[in-house]
């Protein structure tokens, strides 16, 4: 059964955005994306996957699956889908999964995850008009963290009830 992996870098106050962009630049939290989502599946909006840089998309060796209504939207080198259930269903057999945004994608991807890989941005983001959903935390276990001055990376795993 594949591991669903919620990957996310958050400010102080959840934003993830700011005019269609990403509001911090934070080379280790770039590799950091790279080294463990390589080779694996990603899930995304398609505003998401129209945000990368022209050079980063379709993701490099990873299957890129982008979720969009539009039904005539079909970038080269992506996989779609325009429906959550059927985007899970294809996975299912999968190893492992990543959810890379954007912030309605997350949303659904809370409900099912196991495992979130946080980047916590120490800085609160005037502005922002992208949020990350609200998450109940009492639902996940800290397992590791790694400190740094402006960011910390952190490893969730969900509670089993």
């Amino acid at each position: 059964m594949v591991e669903i992996i919620i990957i996310a870098a958050v400010a102080e106050n959840n934003v993830i955005g700011k005019d269609g962009d990403i509001p911090w630049r934070i080379s280790q939290d770039f590799e950091r994306f790279k080294k463990i989502t390589l080779e694996s599946p990603c899930i995304m909006g398609d505003i998401t996957y129209e945000s990368l840089p022209d050079n980063a998309r379709p993701l490099p060796n990873r299957e890129n699956i982008v979720l969009t209504f539009n039904k005539e939207y079909h970038p080269d080198g992506t996989t779609i889908f325009h429906s959550w259930e059927d985007a899970l269903e294809y996975v299912k057999d999968k190893e492992k999964v990543f959810i890379c945004g954007g912030a309605s994608i997350y949303k659904l991807g809370i409900k099912v995850a196991d495992t979130f890989e946080l980047t916590r941005v120490h800085k609160t983001i005037v502005g922002g008009d992208t949020f990350f959903p609200e998450v109940n935390w009492d639902e996940w276990k800290l397992i590791n963290e790694e400190k740094y001055e402006e960011y910390s990376f952190l490893t969730y795993k969900r509670i089993k009830k």
